[in-house]
């Protein structure tokens, strides 16, 4: 899935009505396990000079990218991570690491040649799904318009809320990235 569209449904199932603290630990934890490609990505194309395709086409696949995207995308550490919050009693962590795994099984299930080893450091396998976000050549057509609806369920959740009007523009645009972002994956690929 789309970044946006974890941030919204992770926030809209793990962020509580009355607490921005919750919710805070909810867009967190539905942004962490994408950071680090945000990170490299950006690195490599606006102060390294290297060419976008060149970042997704050979960097993105290569070992080291690989590596940490198996580190922060692994079902076995945001699980340590969860149960450790579980037994601290910490609500702001329990949000934080709970969106995160809801990313994780989103992704686990959406992601076809860009599957990630989601259950290192015991394997390195990568689950290859029939099913692609972005990709037409494994359904993106079917699945982009469930995730944009399912993101907009979300949003108006999240925005009928009693929450200040700043965070709620704030929830509005990352929903209306979520579309833009949509609408590029499927006039492109």
């Amino acid at each position: 899935m789309n970044t946006p569209a974890h941030l919204l449904i992770g926030a809209a199932i793990f962020g509580n009505k009355s607490n921005n603290q919750l919710l805070t630990g909810a867009l967190l934890g539905g942004l962490l396990p994408d950071l680090s490609l945000y990170l490299m990505a950006g690195v490599s194309i606006f102060l390294l000079n290297i060419s976008p395709q060149v970042v997704f086409d050979e960097l993105y696949f290569s070992d080291n990218w690989q590596l940490v995207f198996s580190i922060d995308n692994s079902f076995i550490i945001w699980g340590l991570l969860l149960t450790l919050a579980i037994k601290l009693k910490n609500p702001f962590c329990i949000a934080l690491t709970s969106a995160a795994l809801l990313h994780l099984v989103c992704d686990f299930a959406l992601h076809h040649d860009d599957a990630r080893s989601h259950f290192w450091p015991l394997t390195n396998w990568k689950f290859a799904s029939p099913l692609s976000y972005w990709d037409s050549n494994h359904h993106s057509f079917f699945v982009a318009p469930i995730e944009g609806l399912v993101t907009g369920i979300a949003t108006y959740y999240l925005v009928a809320d009693k929450r200040h009007w700043l965070i709620k523009c704030g929830l509005v645009a990352l929903f209306l990235a979520e579309l833009f972002v949509l609408s590029s994956w499927l006039r492109h690929f």
